[in-house]
């Protein structure tokens, strides 16, 4: 499983004489279905929004005017005199800039290089861009999800630990996620995996 691989010297210092059940690079940081959603929302948002700046501004921007009702004193706004719309322009200003930065940071997460892992009997360490950290295998809570097949793949490990997050509905939880991205041998390291995480939920 890629055992021979050149690891940083940081990673090796770190794993020292423990045993390394296997280690990989993953390709990308995160799923490329995940970044391309995210891309796909993105632009769906700057359309709605775009549709909307057409409907309340599409005579301006096209050279023309119109009135609107301020305070009950009725405003022309045009070209030249774009005051009375300042506060729309604003409020429109800032869903343009949500969704172009949903979109940059979609693209900009498909070409995000993963990071190092290596496993041990007692904990999974990754390592990328001079940061290491070191998880033990309690730390999961058993579901994986493995998609591909063992010659290139990826495996999804979820954790304990999470976050809460608010929604309309109310707030729910979401689980911290690791991934394995474009791996090869995808199910030797899913078994060595699960093997490890039920040795440590009995203890």
């Amino acid at each position: 499983m890629e055992m021979n691989l050149n690891l940083p010297e940081e990673l090796l210092i770190n794993v020292g004489t423990e045993s390394r059940e296997f280690a990989f690079k993953s390709k990308r940081q995160r799923p490329a279905r995940r970044s391309v959603g995210k891309i796909i929302f993105s632009i769906m948002w700057l359309a709605f929004t775009s549709v909307f700046i057409y409907l309340m501004l599409g005579t301006v921007i096209a050279g023309g005017s119109t009135e609107t009702i301020i305070n009950g004193e009725t405003k022309v706004i045009s070209a030249d005199n774009l005051k009375p719309a300042l506060p729309l322009i604003v409020f429109l200003g800032v869903f343009v800039s949500i969704g172009l930065g949903l979109l940059i940071s979609g693209i900009y997460s498909i070409f995000q290089r993963g990071a190092w892992f290596v496993g041990t009997p007692t904990r999974l360490i990754r390592y990328k861009k001079g940061v290491l950290n070191s998880f033990d295998w309690s730390q999961f809570n058993g579901k994986i999800e493995i998609r591909g097949s063992n010659t290139r793949g990826s495996i999804t490990l979820e954790m304990s630990t999470g976050r809460m997050q608010r929604s309309k509905g109310g707030s729910y939880y979401v689980p911290d996620i690791i991934y394995f991205i474009g791996i090869p041998d995808v199910y030797e390291i899913e078994k060595i995996v699960r093997k490890r995480i039920e040795e440590n939920s009995l203890k």
